[in-house]
């Protein structure tokens, strides 16, 4: 298979990869998010195209650099009825955000984006539906104080390959893509690859 260059920092990303028999080269694009999804937000576009639109941006910027090398791009967010929820800034933000999804329904969107000198040549977006269990705040607050900062930031506020599978009643849809990453699409884009 076809070594690629993972844009992105994200340990999960660049293990899930490693899993599934994708050797990679990490260098993350280190774009400033904020300001893309202000914009697309602005102009009302859903969070499944702001996952896209983030995850190309990411792949084309680390593409530019390595020609002749395919740069997998990828970004994930939470969709709360049509709400756009990013990764929180800190811990107040992110109890903040478990406490909108406290008992409700949301959905996870990855998005994948291969480039290749500089230009998309493939990408896709997959969705997972969660129903988030009913907790009080302490029951919340104590969940927080089990997760590191590292792992806290990285992953969105919850991590479902670890303390954060029992937040959840169900999880409908697969769970590469609830950690960042629709890795059997991707795997066969790249096994088809030429």
């Amino acid at each position: 298979m076809v070594e690629i260059i993972l844009a992105s920092k994200s340990k999960v990303r660049e293990e899930i990869l490693k899993k599934n028999g994708v050797q990679c080269v990490v260098s993350p694009s280190n774009i400033d998010e904020d300001p893309v999804k202000i914009s697309l937000l602005n102009e009302g576009a859903s969070p499944e195209i702001i996952s896209k639109n983030l995850a190309e941006l990411k792949a084309n910027k680390v593409s530019q650099k390595n020609f002749n090398t395919l740069v997998l791009g990828a970004d994930s967010v939470i969709d709360l009825n049509g709400e756009l929820i990013s990764k929180p800034e800190n811990r107040i933000d992110a109890f903040n955000i478990l406490k909108k999804l406290n008992g409700k329904k949301h959905s996870l969107i990855s998005s994948a984006c291969i480039s290749k000198n500089g230009s998309m040549i493939w990408n896709y977006t997959d969705k997972a539906n969660l129903t988030m269990k009913n907790f009080s705040e302490k029951q919340l607050r104590e969940y927080l104080e089990k997760i590191t900062d590292e792992a806290l930031y990285a992953y969105n506020v919850y991590q479902i390959e670890g303390e954060g599978r029992n937040l959840f009643t169900s999880i409908d849809g697969d769970e590469n893509t609830v950690m960042g990453l629709p890795i059997i699409d991707i795997k066969k884009y790249l096994d088809n690859y030429k």
